[in-house]
């Protein structure tokens, strides 16, 4: 079991991109929603991607399809130090152009009709992700490190025609997931060197959870939709280790390593979407979604033998919605035109803001393009500018230092996307 773990891992690593949806959720699924900004998601057909966000759209289906997709994460996360309470270091040593790495999503999903009421579906794709990485010797270390958290839904899905107007939806996912935390100790007053690993923690868990989708065709230009995605539990169970000496005050493990672990939820998730055909070349979508991110109140590590955690960063999330609207044209037989702008809220508490996971509300503004290269296969194409606010935060060490930081969180997304009916 464990060699299967490690293999799912080591085949969807490159999901870990600091995601730019709220905190560290993904929403890049697909390639065909992102020149929408993901509007209309849960009542597009557009493709066999619907197994993520509305298995009940499979309804639609007359016919397998198989849709594999990749969607290039570019991040640009920059801090400014403003402020460091430790006397041997200036605020400009906090200064940081890049934390978050570039990476690709990949997604894979099959649709198949059964009869003329009963569709099924199987995917394969991500709804949460997160890397950010600093330099070892980074003067604020036992705030910065690595955070790093990998996640691979794998989904079995069913939808059930009930009449001509209501389809019904129900998915059953496992889920994969990888978690690693390295935070040094950075600038100190013991004399320890900056880079020495105060915290070194990494982890995987398997969890299940399951998602029901509903959709409603008013009539023959309007449909509507609907899904939840419920929690998920997951414990990363592994080994804990430090640096830190043994000796008193720090009272390490000199890099012995013993088992640890971390507990987060995977938050629910709701969205509703409508779909209109305003002409014969020009469509409508939006979407209003909901995470239920008051789940993730803490990140924590527990080790055997302990009564406290080794490691704890408050996180006091809140719950947050984002919002979308879309269009796309039918410019001719084979091209079809795509825009769509979002606005995407951070669930982050101003009180409690971290540089291990950076966020801030966000406005999409997206573009793509379907190109049909014949009866049975097409192309998807997006691209999305992702901007942030500037946030202004202090943030306090295990050491009560206090540092201070301006960040700027913007990203670029590429996608690409295609499709075969057979």
């Amino acid at each position: 079991m464990k060699f299967t773990k490690t293999l799912i891992a080591a085949s969807f690593a490159v999901v870990s991109a600091d995601s730019f949806a709220a905190a560290f959720q993904l929403a890049e699924q697909n390639a065909s929603g992102l020149g929408r900004a993901y509007a209309g998601e849960a009542s597009v057909a557009d493709d066999a991607s619907v197994v993520a966000r509305n298995p009940a759209l499979m309804s639609v289906f007359k016919e397998k399809q198989l849709s594999v997709a990749g969607i290039a994460v570019i991040p640009d996360v920059s801090l400014r130090g403003t402020q460091a309470s430790n006397a041997s270091t200036n605020p400009n040593q906090l200064n940081d152009s890049s934390i978050a790495p570039s990476a690709v999503i990949p997604a894979g999903y099959f649709v198949m009709p059964v009869d003329d009421k009963f569709s099924v579906g199987f995917g394969a794709f991500s709804n949460f992700g997160l890397a950010t990485e600093f330099d070892a010797d980074y003067p604020a270390g036992q705030l910065a490190g690595e955070t790093e958290i990998v996640t691979v839904n794998m989904n079995v899905s069913g939808s059930y025609k009930i009449n001509e107007q209501f389809s019904v939806g129900l998915g059953l996912n496992y889920i994969y997931a990888d978690a690693k935390i390295i935070r040094n100790f950075g600038a100190n007053p013991f004399g320890v060197p900056a880079q020495t690993e105060a915290v070194h923690l990494e982890g995987d868990d398997t969890g299940f959870g399951w998602n029901v989708g509903a959709m409603y065709q008013l009539d023959q230009n309007s449909r509507f939709g609907f899904n939840y995605r419920s929690e998920t539990d997951i414990t990363f169970d592994g080994q804990y280790s430090n640096q830190l000496p043994a000796s008193a005050p720090f009272n390490g493990l000199a890099g012995a390593s013993i088992p640890g672990s971390v507990e987060i939820t995977l938050p629910a998730i709701a969205e509703f979407s409508g779909s209109h055909q305003l002409d014969d070349k020009t469509g409508l979508h939006y979407s209003v979604m909901w995470t239920g991110w008051e789940s993730f109140d803490k990140l924590e590590a527990q080790v055997e033998g302990r009564d406290t955690p080794v490691f704890s960063k408050e996180e006091n999330f809140s719950d947050a919605m984002r919002y979308s609207i879309g269009a796309d044209y039918q410019f001719n037989d084979a091209v079809l035109l795509r825009a769509g702008i979002a606005y995407d809220e951070s669930p982050a508490d101003k009180n409690h803001m971290s540089i291990s996971i950076p966020d801030t509300d966000r406005f999409w503004y997206s573009f793509g393009v379907n190109y049909t290269m014949s009866e049975q296969s097409n192309l998807d194409i997006g691209m999305s500018i992702l901007r942030g606010k500037t946030q202004k935060f202090t943030e306090p060490d295990k050491l009560m230092q206090q540092w201070g930081f301006e960040s700027n969180g913007h990203a670029y997304l590429f996608g690409a996307q295609y499709n075969y009916t057979f």
